[in-house]
């Protein structure tokens, strides 16, 4: 299932927890409406074998500290990747 961001307004991942039974986005490993343990969650980019940091493109907006996605925009500011000329 997916619901929207509510700063962003983008599609996210999400799961029910199994103690509360609340629908949460998959932010983290923890439920932030309970606290417990999440049982299926997505892997985070922070895990082995998910991301190497050596294939990043940072954003071309210099204000901005996020990386462009496979999509070709920034992950964190939505902007379309400019190549420097």
């Amino acid at each position: 299932m997916t619901m929207l961001c509510d700063q962003c307004s983008k599609e996210v991942e999400t799961v029910v927890c199994s103690q509360c039974k609340g629908e949460i986005a998959n932010l983290g490993p923890f439920c932030y409406l309970c606290g417990k343990e999440l049982e299926t969650r997505v892997q985070s980019p922070e895990e082995p074998g998910e991301f190497d940091l050596s294939d990043r493109v940072p954003c071309s907006d210099g204000s901005c500290v996020g990386i462009i996605n496979e999509k070709g925009v920034c992950g964190t500011c939505g902007k379309p990747y400019t190549p420097e000329t």
